[in-house]
């Protein structure tokens, strides 16, 4: 069964733009609640260990060096089935292929500068959330 919790991040390009505020309220909207936030620039060694997934990808060092340059805002996200409806609401990668109203559609730049991060699962969300709220106990996603 899906989990009702998931992770997001509002990243470096639109939190610094100032669309946090019309990401978040884009999401409320879609019936999500915010049951953490927080506000913070990722240090290289947060964002290296954060996207660790992806070290033997091309595009890792980009990301890192992305992930690190300006403040970034991480929430955990409810809903029923959290991860598959964020990511139906975020929308695909690249904002050219983004269906309309979704948070790429509307407020990212480009395919890496998209605006945003969703977990791609119950267990990574899981794992995510426990990285930036470690403090909540109720972060047991999944």
């Amino acid at each position: 069964m899906a989990g009702n919790y998931t992770l997001t991040i509002i990243k470096p390009d639109a939190f610094g733009a100032g669309k946090a505020g019309k990401i978040i309220a884009l999401l409320e909207e879609k019936g999500f609640r915010i049951r953490a936030a927080r506000t913070m620039r990722m240090s290289t060694e947060q964002a290296g260990h954060f996207y660790e997934v992806h070290r033997a990808r091309p595009f890792y060092g980009e990301l890192v060096e992305f992930m690190t340059s300006g403040a970034c805002m991480p929430l955990v996200l409810e809903k029923a089935d959290a991860v598959s409806a964020l990511r139906d609401a975020i929308g695909a990668t690249d904002p050219a292929d983004a269906a309309a109203g979704t948070v790429r559609k509307l407020y990212a730049e480009s395919k890496g500068r998209n605006a945003i991060h969703a977990s791609d699962s119950d267990d990574n969300a899981a794992r995510e959330a426990r990285f930036f709220f470690a403090e909540c106990e109720w972060v047991t996603v999944g």
